[in-house]
């Protein structure tokens, strides 16, 4: 019988450098292997993530798919702010090729077609709980924390969380998550939606053994479809929003706030927030008109800006 080519690979033949990616009795599990960084996106991680999603998707021996991160301190924190700062500040352009990259792998992860559980083993910040909701079905241990960070710290969060938060927890909840970007206990997560089951750290993998054990012993194609009507009101808000997303973040990225607030992290210190809020206009000397810090010439007089 022909082997088809459409089909999974030892892990091993990928030569990953950034993840941990183990097959066995059916189910595949996904580390994110940068605990240094507290399991931040760098781009080499975000195309590995898309290849072994890929693999995943593929492979017919596996039937379901955990996604984690290394270490017990951070599950992950979104997008790796010190290449932010490094290689996009200066050539905003690139951004714009990373986040393409970062949009086909969430594609291929929403579309896996197999039950897919994220365990939560630390902090879920930013982009990391983008990938949390990405996933089907969540447990946490019951000393993480959730948080949406990217109005503090100079992110639009629109690569899934501005999309899929109201769907998740509702509009009020989303806002007070997304605008106020405070930690979002295990416990009020639970209640919130945002998990499934917390569970002491001590029990995690138990838990989680316990969830795929269920999900094996479902109908492989029937649990296919159904993740595909699932995900319909989660595929519109995203199609709708998330190439207008990219387009913004990338014109934006050497915009004075964010500047501010991905130099403010990298460099360990606070946002001066009443700074920026001063900072962003000017005003001509000439006629006193008050424009943006960018304009290089007055948009009222046409006087050329001091």
């Amino acid at each position: 019988m022909r082997r088809s080519r459409y089909t999974g690979i030892d892990p091993e033949q990928l030569g990953l450098d950034n993840l941990l990616y183990t097959k066995k009795n059916r189910i595949a599990t996904v580390t994110i292997n940068r605990p240094e960084t507290h399991n931040a996106l760098n781009f080499e991680t975000v195309r590995e993530l898309h290849r072994v999603f890929e693999d995943v998707t593929w492979d017919d021996d596996i039937a379901v798919m955990v996604l984690t991160g290394a270490g017990e301190k951070a599950f992950c924190t979104g997008a790796d702010i010190k290449q932010w700062h490094d290689e996009f500040m200066t050539h905003p352009g690139d951004f714009y090729k990373w986040m393409g990259a970062f949009i086909e792998m969430h594609d291929r992860l929403r579309n896996i077609g197999k039950p897919t559980v994220a365990r939560l083993n630390g902090i879920v910040v930013g982009g990391g709980n983008e990938l949390n909701m990405a996933c089907d079905l969540a447990i946490a241990a019951d000393d993480i924390y959730i948080r949406q960070v990217g109005p503090a710290r100079g992110s639009v969060p629109a690569a899934g969380a501005t999309q899929w938060l109201p769907l998740i927890v509702g509009d009020r909840r989303a806002r007070e998550i997304l605008l106020l970007c405070d930690e979002i206990p295990a416990e009020k997560a639970l209640d919130w939606g945002l998990v499934n089951r917390i569970v002491p750290r001590g029990r995690l993998d138990d838990a989680v053994n316990e969830m795929t054990d269920k999900l094996l012993n479902k109908l492989p194609e029937v649990t296919r479809y159904t993740k595909q009507q699932l995900n319909v009101w989660r595929d519109f808000s995203w199609a709708m929003t998330i190439g207008h997303a990219r387009d913004w973040l990338t014109v934006h990225t050497s915009a004075p706030e964010i500047y501010e607030g991905i130099d403010s992290f990298k460099n360990k210190r606070p946002i001066d927030y009443e700074k920026v809020r001063k900072g962003l206009l000017t005003h001509c000397s000439s006629c006193g008109a008050t424009m943006p810090v960018r304009y290089t010439f007055c948009g009222e007089c046409g006087k050329e800006l001091a």
